[in-house]
């Protein structure tokens, strides 16, 4: 028995030589034995400046959906890009997944060409313009007020900020260092001046810093927490962190102005030479999917682009909101000036 295992292990050890002999001899042909084409990637490298909400919600739908593994880097949007530029000859990242859309495209050489079929189900003004940027949610300038202090007074537009009642009373930031500030400044101006020139947007700017009596909050998200907190009656602030107050049932209610409100666009794009287009491309498609939308929409307080996309009841529809419409490449290229001609107004008014 031994000795036929023997002679069987033999004729296997010589079967399989003659087979590889063959391959060799074929592969030196240039025939049809080259090793087969190893499967599609499973991997994309995300960059992204987005909320922990925002990434524990939607990668692992993403992830779920392709079978793609996300590797994510989050940091500051400003961060990314340098790092981005610096890596620019050898990309790590696939895709950058967030950022104004100003500020992205103010670095056009960075991303590659891709608009997504579904961008055409995305609502109208806030579709792929660019050729390069994917636009998923947007933020809008709103006023928030605290329902058990506003009393009898009447809050619904912004030429109700200049009543003397509110006067020290209205949560604000300052626009040099907030850019959600930066972003109720540059609507004040379009909504009550018609540009970001206009004297008369000023001067009403100008009517507005002396109702807020000198006070400036530390950040952002100060001023939103200080109406929350019912330290201040109304705040210039911004819907995500103001739709979360209203989901969580607190005692405020969001103003959209009647003059108009400016919403802005986060957005997304390829990295160009990325190593992992097709499953970026992949990314850009879900980020303005049905389901990705609809969880914008209702499991989270960002505004969905998508036409259709499912709002909860803490969300206005867009369609009940007067908008207004950025110059952004005016407002990128100017905003030094802006911001400066700001300053001396509040620091000449403080006197």
């Amino acid at each position: 028995m031994r000795k036929l295992i023997s002679l069987g292990l033999a004729l296997v050890l010589f079967m399989s030589l003659l087979a590889a002999c063959g391959q060799a001899a074929t592969t030196e042909k240039g025939a049809a034995s080259t090793p087969e084409a190893p499967k599609g990637s499973t991997k994309l490298v995300v960059y992204t400046p987005n909320s922990e909400d925002i990434i524990n919600t939607l990668i692992p739908m993403f992830e779920k959906q392709t079978g793609i593994t996300v590797e994510l880097v989050s940091a500051g949007t400003g961060e990314l890009i340098k790092r981005l530029q610096s890596e620019k000859a050898n990309p790590y990242a696939d895709v950058m997944f967030g950022g104004s859309k100003a500020v992205l495209l103010g670095n056009k050489d960075l991303f590659a060409d891709y608009v997504s079929p579904n961008d055409k189900d995305l609502l109208e003004g806030h579709r792929n313009d660019s050729g390069f940027l994917t636009p998923f949610v947007s933020d809008g300038s709103v006023l928030l007020v605290n329902k058990n202090l506003v009393g009898d007074i009447k809050i619904e537009s912004y030429e109700d900020l200049l009543n003397p009642k509110l006067k020290g009373k209205i949560a604000t930031a300052d626009p040099a260092s907030s850019s959600s500030a930066f972003a109720q400044l540059t609507n004040i101006l379009l909504a009550k001046g018609g540009d970001y020139t206009s004297d008369k947007g000023w001067n009403f700017m100008g009517e507005l810093i002396k109702n807020l009596n000198g006070k400036i909050a530390s950040g952002s998200g100060a001023v939103h927490k200080s109406v929350a907190d019912g330290e201040y009656i109304v705040a210039l602030t911004y819907e995500d962190p103001s739709a979360s107050y209203v989901k969580s049932g607190g005692p405020v209610k969001i103003v959209y102005p009647t003059e108009g409100a400016v919403f802005l666009d986060a957005v997304s794009g390829i990295v160009k030479g990325s190593k992992n287009e097709e499953n970026a491309k992949k990314f850009m498609d879900f980020i303005i999917s049905q389901p990705a939308q609809d969880a914008f929409g209702t499991q989270l307080t960002n505004r969905p682009l998508r036409a259709n996309a499912k709002l909860g009841t803490y969300m206005k529809p867009m369609s009940e909101i007067k908008l207004l419409q950025e110059d952004n490449k005016y407002v990128q290229e100017h905003k030094k000036e802006i911001i400066s001609r700001y300053t001396d107004k509040f620091t000449e008014l403080q006197k």
